[in-house]
Order: C-alpha cells, then structure tokens, then sequence
C-alpha cells in the first residue's frame, strides 16, 4: 500500500499548497525565575512565559520553538500571541497515577504557568514532564539543572497518543472498507472510491515486498504486520507535515516500540536453521564458529537499532529543517523587507517539504522492506541439496557439460 502513482497526484497538489503555511506556532514553555536558596538549587516557576523569554534573542527563540515541537505535549497549540500571552488551542486529558488515578484537564496547568492542585497534591508541568511541588510551584535543581522533584506515572493522552489512535482509526476505516468492497462485488472485480489507491499499494508491499524477501510459501501470514506497520508509518509521518506538526515517528520511544515488534516476530517466527546458523555457523572451522557466535548474536539486536535510529534520525532531521527555514521569515526580516522574508522562507519550506514527502514514504518504505528482510531470513528453509551433491562428488558442471569446456 504505498503513496504512488498518478493516482494520487490531486491529493499530493492539495498538500503541497498548505505546506507553506505550517507554522506550529507552539508558545515557549521552558522559562522560569531561579532563585537560590543556599542549599539545593530551586525554581520557584510563576509562568513558563516570562521576562527572561522576552528578552532572549531570535536564535535562542527559534532553537527553543523548534525543540518544543519536536517534543510531545499535553495540549495542541496552533498559534500564540507573544505579546499578549494568548494561546490558541485544545487541551488534553491528563491522566496520572499517585496514589490512586488522577483525572483532569491538561488547562489546570495554563501552559505551564500555574501550579495544578488536584485533590490536595500539587503538579508542576516544566519542559513537558510533570512533577510533584508544593503551591509556590518550587522545582528542587541537581547540578545539572534537571528537577529532583518526584514525578507521578503519566499515562496522559497526549500529542503523540492522539496521533496514533487517529492514525489507527484512519487504517481501520480504510481497510474496512476495502473488505467491504471485495466481500460485495469479489477480488476480482475494480475497485471503486478510494479503495482504487488502496489495492495498488496492498498489491505493491505484497509483491514488491513481502514476496521476494520472505517467500512464496509464507509471506501471508506476514502480510497483516507488514501493511499496518507501513500504513502507520507512512500516515504518521504526512501527519508530521501538516499544520498541526505531530513529530510522532521522530519520537525514539515510538521508533523503539515499532522496532521491537519486529524483532519479536522475528525471533519467534525463526526456524531452527536460523538459530544454527547464529550459534553454530555451518561449514566453517570450529574455532571460527565459537568467533562467530557472539558476532551473530549481536548482530541480532544491530537489526532493530538500525530500524530505530533510521527512522527516528530522517524524520527529526527534517522537522527540524522545515521549522528552521520557516523560521527564516523571523532572522531575515531586519535585513530584507518583509515580503522578501517571507517569499523567501517560503520557497525554501516547500522545496523541503516535496522533499519531505518523498521522505514520509521512503521511511515507511524502507522499515517495512528491512523487516520483511529480517523475517525472510529467520523463515526461510536453506536449500542444501547442491552441498549434499559436492559432498558425495556429485558436481552438477560435470566434463559431459557441453556448455563448460573441457581443459
């Protein structure tokens, strides 16, 4: 099921014209009044947006907006005010375990600048993580100006849960629909609607994917894993491009998620040449197969950091140059005049962002075709046949061979 082909070239123009317009415009979070009390370093935070905020330079301003987008949050911020305070946005539920359940609204925190008081406990939300406080809101610093305060269990419904359980309930219409549609009129018959840009990218990660790396024989009982895996992927990473900036793929705890799946199935799927070939690596010296074994073994956790990190690093990286060439409008304008800022940052944002599309399917993509490797090669039955030929002198070019020359 890939993003392909003419298809899809009416859907692809109409994003691409609202990709200029991203902005995120998320507030900044993150500044705080230190006080020093003698002993342990403390904050006493009356407000994540303060003075010190207002008065940090540009550079520092867009290096703080671009890291806050990157992270997760508890609310949805599509624009701010810096003059005014005003944020423009929804909230989200915030669900923590202390002693029991706590349930409330992520607003208690009033973007960070006011102090939650729940059931007489009191939180404190600093740089996205909340902590246990007091009613003044004093954080407790280590040397390393990381908070000290006790932290509740935060099973909260946040930016990136959001995403994914709307990127679920999107492939689960989809392909309800589909089986809808082959359940009425028959797998044979033409697709109608959208189901036409489905059935060639199911057709296309089975035959293209699938088929070759994993085999005839058993490629069907991984094709479910291999299209959700790539759907979400591929739906989570175009949600990044849109003017809501949901950088959930560029979340290591999610990429991690993703990639354990398919070391799991991998492990559990493999057959027992799989595992001799990791322990006990035929036809080799002995004393090279005791060398090899830990080399194997590790090369069996190599496999899913590679999926982690890759996705993880493309997707990052390419937020994070899309923020910053939007950002462009804001360091230029006191050298160029305002439209030359904003013609300029816009062009380089939509470059990056065709760019960008490609990158959301070829992440996708290439997760899908690495685990779908990984899994051939843990399934598949090795052919011994022709070693079996060699060993019993039985040489399949043999001097009758007219097409091998006889020397």
């Amino acid at each position: 099921m890939v993003f392909f082909g003419q298809s899809l070239k009416n859907s692809i123009a109409a994003m691409l014209l609202v990709l200029p317009l991203i902005s995120n415009a998320n507030p900044n979070h993150d500044a705080v009044h230190q006080h020093d009390n003698g002993h342990a370093p403390a904050l006493e935070t009356h407000g994540e947006l303060h003075d010190t905020a207002e008065a940090a330079s540009p550079k520092a301003k867009i290096n703080e907006h671009i890291s806050h987008h990157l992270q997760d949050a508890h609310e949805f911020v599509f624009f701010s005010d810096e003059e005014s305070g005003e944020h423009y946005g929804f909230s989200l539920p915030v669900i923590l375990v202390d002693n029991g359940l706590k349930v409330f609204s992520a607003s208690e925190f009033n973007h960070g600048e006011t102090v939650a008081n729940v059931d007489g406990n009191y939180y404190k939300l600093f740089h996205g993580k909340i902590y246990k406080t007091d009613a003044a809101g004093t954080l407790t610093l280590d040397e390393h100006h990381h908070p000290t305060n006790e932290k509740p269990l935060d099973i909260s419904i946040t930016k990136n849960v959001v995403s994914l359980l709307l990127t679920s309930l999107i492939i689960f219409l989809l392909f309800t629909s589909l089986a809808k549609g082959y359940k009425k009129k028959g797998a044979n018959s033409l697709p109608t609607g959208f189901n036409r840009v489905l059935e060639p990218l199911v057709l296309y990660v089975r035959d293209e994917i699938a088929r070759p790396n994993i085999g005839e024989a058993k490629y069907k009982k991984f094709m479910p894993y291999l299209l959700t895996v790539f759907f979400l992927i591929w739906i989570l990473n175009l949600l990044g491009l849109t003017p809501l900036g949901i950088n959930v793929t560029g979340n290591i705890a999610v990429t991690v998620c993703l990639a354990l799946f398919t070391f799991f199935i991998t492990q559990f799927s493999a057959n027992k040449e799989y595992w001799g070939h990791i322990f006990w690596m035929p036809g080799v010296p002995v004393p090279m197969k005791i060398v090899l074994a830990p080399i194997e073994v590790l090369g069996m956790f190599t496999k899913p950091f590679s999926l982690l990190i890759r996705l993880f690093a493309n997707i990052t990286a390419g937020h994070t140059v899309v923020m910053g060439l939007i950002a462009l409008i804001y360091v230029a304008k006191q050298q160029l005049t305002t439209g030359g800022a904003i013609g300029t940052s816009l062009a380089l944002t939509l470059f990056i962002s065709i760019i960008e599309l490609l990158v959301a399917f070829l992440q996708a993509f290439i997760f899908t075709m690495l685990s779908s490797l990984f899994i051939g090669m843990a399934v598949q039955e090795h052919e011994h046949h022709h070693d079996h030929d060699h060993a019993h002198g039985h040489d399949d070019h043999s001097v009758e061979d007219p097409e091998i020359p006889v020397i």
